[in-house]
């Protein structure tokens, strides 16, 4: 018979409970200083933690799965949770086990709420952050079959919020590179890389109300004009952010709007193929960013990321930070102080969004102090110079106004606050008469009780005698057991406590008078404290916005900066912007190869490229690993730092602004939604094509490569024909189709180029220069012998060349009906296949350098039997 199933007990039934509210989320179970984790979240965080898996206790007649980690070191396992793509409720103690006994009697159980669920965009903590990476939350709204985007980053405040046009949501979302996604379940479906969230907050309609709400206004008109999806998206946003702090919200900066066409539009294959922040891998080692990146606050690094991210459209705005570069860049001290001093900095809006959640700290207001007492420094020290740029001026007043908040916290804490709160010791001797005594009482209360330990060592003559003191005993008398006897005397005065392996522990009346003065005193030091840092974090979120300002303020200084030092560190130059739709540069190198090579000594080779609107599209030819990847990609990523405002890595360079920038370079394959390298290179060229305007940028590379020979040239020639006469945009076309050179002779705005490669003594010399006109041959077989294929293969494949190219010189005339795409006019005649001659392909097969004499005498025998076999 089947054991019956008993009731939860009282502990596992509170504990269901709050599983059931947290739903799918692993649920962390405070007791005492562990969080445990029980049945199928227990296996879970077993394999992804590798801590032991045991058992405790049974429901409903089996074994129930039990792991745990230390309340004081969750932090680093919440880590690995979240990276491993699993959220957390944290289950708390909500009360003491004195106030649970004194409401519900002795048996009563300690009362427990989930008071937060960490999630990947909602961390604030510094040992669950990058600090030189944003942590973003987007939030999708939809209203009238219109879709908007709310991003919020809450460990900084900073929060945007974006309509879409068109179908541009997967651009939107790689821009934002949010670390969670979240929306209505249908939509979330949808998108799918979206977390479904049902809440009403996402109705436009009732999403204005919240908003006001939340920033204490009646109406939204000072923040814009918000379209019903924007609402929604803030809506949405604002509903999951009090559903995951359980009421308790972050601080957000009032809502910035951003709109598609202000900055330059950046589809995630373009992305992942330039390798803007993160490598195809989603290492930031080997990108962009990582090559660019000097900045010395991981404030900074997270705005050189973002602008990077979005490059802009407004001309006035990137000249103005231009103009902030340029003035670092000519003066090299001011440049090396500025960053020495910022260098010095904590991060002021991570120790801010902290606070605002409730999860500062004395050391966060600490960081605050010294954060904004250097701010308030370095607009001193700044703003006594001349002839500073715009941008600088206005960045300068967020760097003050912080006097009085800064003041105060010098006198109220201590030097070097603590993290935490509980023991104390963060307020500073001299801030508060009645604290100070507070302390006095307390610390005469501990010489007193060193006092009596002495005393009694004295009287009882054990000098091994201590008074010691934890959490469950308080204050009591510990000695050696071969002393206890002594003690246990009626008229010894000491009173048995309890006996351990070793020691006998005892209490007295005069030490239980002066521990109630230590404690008593203590407690109420403690209070005061704890009232004085509720009372600072008010003054410091009654300044929140502007400390938000300065924090913004000190980032763009940084990445100035950082940007001048890069510029000054291989020789970048300033940018001069057009209105004609041209891309001018001299000497342009490939930021990323060329910090690569210069690790192992080697020079790169520059290279120009000129696109004007009557030599707007080049077809590149030239063999593999001759550079046109490089070439190609050089020229893009000097559009993107152009645009973000960085100087760039050539010796000048003239562009008019770019609207979207297109790539397609190398191949890859999406297997998982049934995908072939080849559909793969035909959609994202499909939608060059379709989005691709006038004022764009495209690169394209090898296309059609991915099937046969004639179905890939034909697709090609027809691209570079749609490219032209269609887009009529700024193109660099790369290819190995030498037959595709013949459209220069129709197609005005075309011209050829070529990577230079020479061969010597039999060796392939790949020199990665451009050059003008078209490349004599691809080099193929070259190629193939510095890969290393085997000399009977490259022998075979220069006969197989040799046929193929006789065959195709002696084709002539013009296929019907297709005069006017001399490509087709050559439909290659094979010779009649002749029979295989063992012996001709033997000795083309031959390396005789490498033959040894041996070699040489047995390969003589092999070819006299082939020649008296003959031909098969």
């Amino acid at each position: 018979m089947a054991k019956a199933a008993s009731a939860p007990t009282p502990m596992m039934a509170q504990y269901l409970g709050l599983k059931a509210e947290a739903g799918g989320d692993l649920l962390f179970y405070r007791m005492g200083d562990f969080f445990e984790l029980f049945f199928d979240d227990a296996k879970i965080a077993s394999q992804v933690l590798d801590i032991a898996l045991t058992t405790r206790g049974e429901h409903q007649g089996e074994a129930i799965p039990m792991c745990g980690v230390p309340v004081h070191s969750a932090d680093g396992y919440l880590a690995r949770l979240i990276r491993a793509g699993h959220r957390v409720a944290i289950a708390e103690q909500t009360e003491t086990p004195e106030q649970a006994r004194a409401r519900l009697g002795s048996k009563a159980l300690v009362g427990r709420a989930i008071v937060r669920f960490v999630t990947a965009g909602t961390l604030t903590e510094d040992a669950l952050l990058d600090s030189r990476r944003a942590n973003l939350l987007a939030a999708i709204g939809e209203a009238g079959g219109q879709i908007a985007i709310a991003a919020a980053d809450i460990s900084t405040g900073r929060l945007e919020v974006v309509a879409l046009e068109g179908s541009g949501i997967e651009a939107e979302l790689a821009r934002i590179g949010a670390s969670e996604v979240i929306a209505r379940p249908g939509l979330a479906e949808r998108i799918g890389t979206a977390h479904a969230f049902e809440s009403r907050g996402f109705d436009s309609g009732r999403a204005e109300t919240d908003i006001c709400r939340h920033f204490g206004v009646k109406t939204l008109d000072s923040f814009g004009t918000f379209s019903r999806p924007e609402l929604s998206a803030l809506g949405g946003l604002l509903a999951y952010l009090e559903h995951v702090g359980q009421g308790r919200m972050p601080f957000l900066a009032a809502p910035v709007r951003a709109g598609t066409s202000d900055h330059l539009a950046i589809d995630p294959a373009t992305r992942e193929s330039l390798e803007i922040v993160q490598t195809a891998s989603g290492q930031r080692a080997g990108s962009l960013l990582a090559t660019v990146d000097r900045t010395v606050t991981g404030a900074g690094a997270r705005a050189l990321a973002a602008d990077l991210s979005a490059p802009l459209m407004d001309r006035a705005v990137i000249e103005a930070r231009f103009d902030l570069v340029q003035w670092f860049h000519d003066d090299g001290p001011l440049r090396e102080d500025v960053r020495a001093r910022l260098r010095a900095l904590p991060d002021v809006g991570r120790a801010l969004g902290r606070v605002a959640i409730g999860r500062g700290s004395p050391r966060d207001l600490g960081q605050l102090r010294d954060g904004l007492d250097a701010a308030r420094s370095l607009r001193e020290k700044i703003g006594r110079l001349s002839d500073r740029p715009a941008l600088l001026d206005v960045l300068l007043p967020a760097l003050d106004g912080h006097g009085a908040l800064v003041d105060l916290l010098f006198n109220a804490l201590v030097p070097t606050p603590p993290t935490e709160t509980a023991n104390g010791g963060y307020i500073a001797d001299g801030y508060d008469a009645a604290l100070d005594e507070l302390r006095r009482l307390a610390g005469d209360g501990r010489r007193a009780i060193a006092a009596l330990e002495a005393r009694y060592r004295d009287e009882t003559g054990i000098a091994a005698l201590k008074i010691r003191h934890n959490g469950v005993l308080g204050y009591h008398v510990e000695v050696p057991a071969r002393h206890a006897d002594a003690l246990m005397a009626q008229d010894s005065g000491f009173t048995h406590r309890q006996t351990l392996a070793g020691v006998v522990r005892f209490n007295s009346i005069d030490l239980h008078e002066e521990a109630g003065r230590v404690s008593q005193a203590g407690a109420h030091a403690l209070a005061a404290e704890a009232a004085h840092f509720e009372d600072l974090v008010a003054q410091v979120m009654d300044r929140r916005d502007a400390i938000s300002r300065t924090a913004d303020a000190l980032a763009r200084i940084d990445v100035s900066a950082a940007l001048a030092d890069r510029a000054v560190e291989s020789g970048w130059a300033r940018p001069r912007f057009s209105e004609s739709p041209m891309l001018e540069i001299a000497g342009g190198r490939h930021p990323v190869v060329e910090a690569a090579l210069g690790k192992s000594g080697t020079a790169f080779v520059a290279n120009d490229c000129a696109l004007s609107e009557r030599d707007r599209l080049w077809l590149v030819t030239g063999p593999n690993m001759g550079g046109k990847s490089t070439f190609l990609r050089q020229n893009a990523l000097i559009v993107i730092l152009a645009q973000a405002g960085s100087f760039v890595p050539a010796r000048a360079a003239t562009l008019g602004l770019v609207d979207r920038l297109f790539s397609r370079v190398g191949a890859s394959d999406n297997l998982a939604r049934g995908r072939s390298t080849f559909m793969v290179e035909m959609i994202e060229t499909a939608a060059i094509l379709a989005q691709a305007t006038a004022r764009s940028f495209v690169i394209l590379d090898e296309v059609g490569r991915g099937t046969s020979t004639y179905d890939g040239l034909a697709i090609a020639w027809a691209v570079v024909e749609a490219i032209h006469d269609v887009n009529a945009c700024r193109c660099l076309f790369a290819t190995h189709y030498h037959e595709l050179t013949r459209l220069a002779e129709r197609l005005d705005a075309l011209s050829l180029h070529h990577v230079r490669a020479r061969e010597w003594n039999g060796d392939l010399v790949l020199l990665h220069e451009l050059a003008k006109g078209p490349a004599d041959r691809s080099y193929g077989i070259a190629v193939a012998r510095l890969a290393g294929l085997s000399p009977a293969v490259l022998a075979r494949a220069k006969s197989v060349l040799a046929k193929l190219e006789a065959g195709k010189a002696q084709t002539g005339g013009i296929a019907a009906g297709l005069d006017d795409l001399p490509l087709f006019a050559a439909t290659l005649t094979a010779e009649p296949e002749k029979a295989a001659d063992p012996l001709r392909e033997k000795l083309a097969a031959i390396d005789a350098d490498s033959l040894s004499p041996r070699d040489a005498l047995d390969l003589i025998y092999a070819l006299k039997l082939l020649s008296d076999s003959g031909p098969i």
